[in-house]
């Protein structure tokens, strides 16, 4: 079998777990191409950002298990993911990657609702009377 090189990435509630072997150019995201997995033209930008960043976009197949989470979550996981795979098969990609911030786990989540208010932070209507 071919050499792969395995990640895995998270944004939010997403977790994506990305497989890394050379060959042609090909997307596969839970065994369904890119353009029929994400609607949004801008999520597939998203997901192949490390990819045209370093000038790998026809070197490698990439295959994606993804859950959790929404569209735009999964988009960055799978951003996250595809770029420590690459880390993994080139180490010279690394501070390319790490400028641009790729490297870096968005840790930003969902506050949670506290007692008295309505959401985290909307607290119930006032009145005077």
């Amino acid at each position: 079998m071919a050499e792969q090189f395995m990640a895995v990435g998270r944004r939010k509630k997403s977790i994506a777990r990305v497989i890394l072997r050379p060959g042609k150019g090909g997307f596969t995201i839970n065994k369904r191409d890119i353009d029929d997995y994400f609607g949004m033209e801008t999520l597939k930008v998203i997901a192949k950002q490390p990819l045209a960043l370093t000038d790998a976009l026809n070197k490698y197949d990439v295959f994606v298990n993804v859950k959790g989470g929404g569209f735009t979550g999964q988009a960055g996981a799978i951003k996250h993911g595809l770029s420590r795979a690459l880390v993994q098969a080139d180490e010279t990609l690394k501070a390319e990657l790490k400028k641009a911030g790729f490297l870096t786990r968005d840790s930003r989540m969902t506050e949670r609702k506290k007692y008295g208010l309505k959401k985290a932070r909307r607290a119930p209507q006032f009145s005077k009377r």
